[in-house]
């Protein structure tokens, strides 16, 4: 995908849907993919002005052992949904993960220019290769986002009450953060929609797929608890964040932020749209299951 900005209400989306929307309808389709569209932020990555920070701010913040995997994950991400927007025959549609794609790989441009602003070594890339199930890919980032998100929400904002991050990096990295809730608004209205228009036959496929991701998302995160509780290097944005920015949490107090900040994060869309509920679910379950 070009690197082009693209340019903010060019894609010509249809008027407000009714009062009431259908998954799957014609309507569902045009306020999710509007919803991502209308709210592009043309933010430019190579003019930001990185603030200057105190020797150890700057300690801390290269400390974070999460560069090198996040700026990796987001170039995953831009290849995946790139490949998923080529195979989309509907044009809107396409126009908007088209849209999410350029996100995922500016996001990519964001961190590379903050581990160059304030020095922070990096581990060469491996190559981002283009998938061979577009739809697959797609989906694995999609529900991928959904979880990390989810603990990226809470873990920032401790970060940005308890100042391990200066307010001024704290606001360059809202747009990022906010950029995510949108991510996943758009991907899991699209799942809705997607399972309500593919033919008859090959929903059931369509399903397994779905369960094989959760599966597959499972056994890594299995594997990332095995290796913190061993002590390894873990590579994951999510579990060592939370090591490095949340260990002042219990993991009650955690859970119970992420679910505040992805709440207050979604608040801000329209109520048609469907919200992601597998993870917080999740999370509500482990808290009643630590109170009782």
């Amino acid at each position: 995908m070009s690197s082009t900005l693209p340019q903010a209400g060019s894609y010509g989306v249809s008027p407000p849907a009714p009062m009431r929307i259908r998954p799957g309808s014609e309507g569902h389709k045009r306020l999710f993919c509007g919803t991502l569209l209308d709210t592009f932020d043309p933010y430019r990555p190579a003019v930001i002005d990185w603030p200057r920070l105190e020797p150890a701010e700057r300690e801390r913040l290269i400390g974070l052992p999460i560069w090198d995997i996040a700026v990796q994950t987001e170039g995953r991400a831009r290849a995946n949904v790139a490949a998923y927007a080529a195979v989309t025959r509907d044009p809107l549609l396409r126009r908007a993960i088209e849209l999410n794609a350029f996100e995922e790989g500016r996001h990519k441009e964001v961190l590379s220019h903050l581990v160059a602003a304030y020095g922070i070594a990096l581990a060469p890339e491996p190559p981002y290769v283009p998938p061979a199930d577009a739809e697959w890919a797609f989906m694995r980032t999609g529900y991928s986002e959904c979880i990390d998100s989810f603990f990226a929400f809470g873990l920032f904002e401790s970060a940005r009450r308890s100042g391990f991050f200066p307010p001024e990096l704290v606001g360059t990295f809202e747009p990022v953060m906010q950029e995510e809730a949108r991510h996943i608004l758009f991907f899991i209205n699209w799942v809705a929609w997607h399972r309500r228009t593919i033919p008859w036959w090959r929903r059931p496929w369509f399903e397994l797929k779905v369960l094989a991701v959760w599966l597959v998302l499972l056994l890594e995160r299995c594997g990332i608890a095995r290796d913190m509780q061993g002590g390894a290097q873990d590579p994951n944005f999510t579990a060592t964040g939370a090591r490095s920015v949340g260990a002042q949490l219990s993991v009650a107090g955690l859970l119970g932020l992420c679910l505040a900040e992805q709440d207050r994060r979604m608040s801000a869309y329209d109520r048609r749209l469907l919200r992601p509920r597998a993870v917080a679910a999740c999370a509500r379950l482990v808290r009643r299951v630590m109170r009782a």
